[in-house]
């Protein structure tokens, strides 16, 4: 059983790792975008809380993405471990993922954070070609993940869970250094 948190700032390949080591691992990957279609087609009360924000365009708060999160840790396909992946993207959020564990007794085993130098990032997000990879949307991503990501380093290191991975290169490359970190 594992249970490991992708911490890392945008571009830095967290979707693409994440998925990876799931498989590998044989967990499920839990991105919050795929939690919150998940109870939506169930049509949970939290789920469907969580459409309604959606559907108009607001953030959903923390306590319904809390919501979101602990009902899905709930499902029989979790009691094997899962990555999470998005998840939590602020020290409230990380606080009250801790409550839910500690409450089942079940603690993180891993948080892996993918570390990739801003330049290098940039031209990652620049070469994607999306719509909305701006230069002044990439820049502000960065800024909101300074603000409320980052400090996540420091909360999970303090706990010896933090294990940092040099996310440059081939995917391939990364994704041996991120198998390394969990022994295998």
């Amino acid at each position: 059983m594992v249970r490991i948190v992708f911490l890392g700032p945008p571009g830095a390949g967290k979707g693409t790792q994440a998925v990876r080591l799931a498989e590998y691992l044989g967990v499920p990957h839990l991105s919050t975008g795929e939690m919150f279609r998940m109870a939506a087609e169930r049509k949970t009360s939290i789920g469907l809380l969580a459409q309604e924000y959606f559907s108009t365009g607001r953030l959903v708060p923390d306590e319904v993405v809390i919501g979101v999160v602990q009902e899905r840790l709930s499902d029989p396909d979790c009691s094997g471990g899962y990555l999470l992946d998005g998840f939590p993207r602020t020290l409230a959020q990380a606080k009250a993922l801790d409550a839910i564990l500690d409450q089942k007794e079940t603690p993180l085993d891993r948080v892996i954070e993918l570390t990739v130098a801003e330049e290098i990032l940039i031209q990652r997000m620049l070469a994607r070609g999306r719509a909305d990879d701006t230069r002044q949307a990439v820049a502000k991503r960065f800024e909101e993940y300074a603000m409320q990501t980052k400090p996540l380093s420091e909360y999970y290191l303090e706990r010896g869970w933090l294990v940092t991975v040099n996310g440059e290169g081939t995917p391939d490359e990364v994704f041996d250094r991120v198998k390394r970190t969990v022994g295998f």
